[in-house]
């Protein structure tokens, strides 16, 4: 059985945790995103109140940081191969990473992009920017012009790695899990 690979990206506060519990309660096996987990922990050991800004450029090795979350999503993708389910959602993708990177201007090795060249996905449905929906919340940070530049990052650097992202349009949650059901074609 041929397996699939599916990444759900975007930038913050676009809908993508909504969309990854909908599939999720559709019974698709769906990776959850690893930065959440680790913003808290990030919290816990900088003190709760020190943390305003997006934990990337808040912790004191933001290199060790990224690294953390690169070889996270790694192991998610390599958890995979252990997964009976022909269709695997991820809430985020290898690749995130360099594109957060980007846009906080911080240097990565070559073998960050080696990585994600040698863990290729079989999709990317990339969920836009909308104003109407957007907010912030105790793990996210950034403002909605920030998410728009973040975006911009991310479908570029998705780009840039040979992948044709899907834009998701704007919908409720069901009808954004129809468009990306319908156009993987699943029964």
């Amino acid at each position: 059985m041929t397996k699939k690979r599916i990444v759900i990206t975007g930038a913050p506060g676009t809908g993508k945790t909504s969309v990854i519990l909908k599939l999720e309660a559709s019974n698709f096996f769906c990776f959850h995103e690893v930065i959440r987990a680790m913003t808290q922990e990030a919290k816990k050991a900088n003190g709760e109140l020190s943390i305003n800004s997006n934990p990337i450029i808040s912790v004191s090795d933001p290199y060790e940081f990224n690294t953390t979350i690169l070889n996270a999503r790694i192991k998610q993708f390599l958890d995979a191969n252990e997964k009976e389910d022909r269709l695997l959602f991820y809430d985020r993708g290898i690749p995130d990473v360099l594109a957060y990177m980007d846009y906080f201007d911080q240097p990565y090795e070559d073998s960050f992009i080696h990585e994600c060249k040698n863990h290729k996905y079989d999709h990317v449905f990339i969920l836009p920017p909308w104003k109407e929906i957007y907010i912030s919340d105790e793990e996210r940070y950034e403002s909605f012009e920030q998410a728009e530049e973040l975006h911009h990052h991310l479908l570029n650097t998705y780009t840039r790695l040979g992948y044709q992202c899907t834009s998701v349009p704007f919908g409720t949650v069901e009808e954004r899990n129809n468009f990306i059901l319908n156009t993987i074609k699943v029964d």
